[in-house]
């Protein structure tokens, strides 16, 4: 199957699990995760009409994005993994999307990179829902008082709650807990679910899924 076949599939099926939910059509959006994969991987996605993608480290993306960008301008471009103070100013220059906001050092350096370089972007507090010590993410009893003092304390304006669930477990509770969480914080937006759970995740509200292998083949 080429890969514009398996992204019309994946599409597929999240229409087909929006309406399975009850929800409206396109209430979900999908974030193409192109981590590992060379702009020759890319452009097909990109012809058959993907805008948004998710990339996981700052210097691989560096690496492909700007040129991928110069070719087609409204790209959107979404940082899904674990980000480094020290690569903030680059994170911020490049993304549009920050979706690993995971502790106070990592929002103050967004924050002000954001001001420095006068740029407003997406921002997502990503959750360790299973208490995973090798992930990671705030603390689900954590996760309200946080998101207050991203608000609070340094004005930042964040969109919705991100996780990642452990692979061995049911991500059923996970996607429960994190929706549960983002109602709390009074947050709208909910990225979860990836290639072997995202119709569940559609199932628990997601508004948007990270669907990587399913989309440009194995790793």
């Amino acid at each position: 199957m080429e890969v514009e076949e398996r992204l019309s599939e994946v599409l597929s099926r999240i229409r087909e699990s929006e309406k399975a939910a009850n929800r409206p059509e396109h209430a979900v959006g999908l974030v193409a995760v192109s981590k590992t994969f060379g702009a020759e991987a890319i452009r097909p996605v990109i012809a058959a009409g993907q805008r948004v993608f998710g990339e996981n480290r700052v210097q691989e993306a560096q690496a492909k994005w700007p040129e991928l960008r110069n070719e087609t301008p409204d790209l959107e471009l979404h940082l899904i993994g674990p980000l480094q103070s020290n690569k903030a100013a680059d994170a911020v220059a490049l993304f549009d999307a920050i979706e690993t906001i995971d502790r106070e050092k990592i929002a103050r350096a967004v924050s002000a990179e954001m001001k420095r370089q006068g740029r407003n972007l997406r921002l997502y507090v990503q959750v360790n829902t299973g208490l995973e010590p090798q992930k990671a993410g705030v603390a689900p009893e954590e996760t309200v008082a946080f998101v207050r003092f991203c608000h609070g304390e340094l004005g930042l304006s964040i969109e919705g709650l991100m996780c990642i669930p452990p692979i061995e477990e049911n991500p059923g509770p996970h996607f429960a807990l994190l929706a549960k969480l983002a109602a709390q914080c009074g947050l709208a937006k909910l990225s979860m679910g990836m290639s072997g759970d995202f119709e569940t995740a559609i199932a628990f509200g997601a508004t948007s899924v990270r669907v990587g292998s399913a989309i440009f083949g194995a790793r």
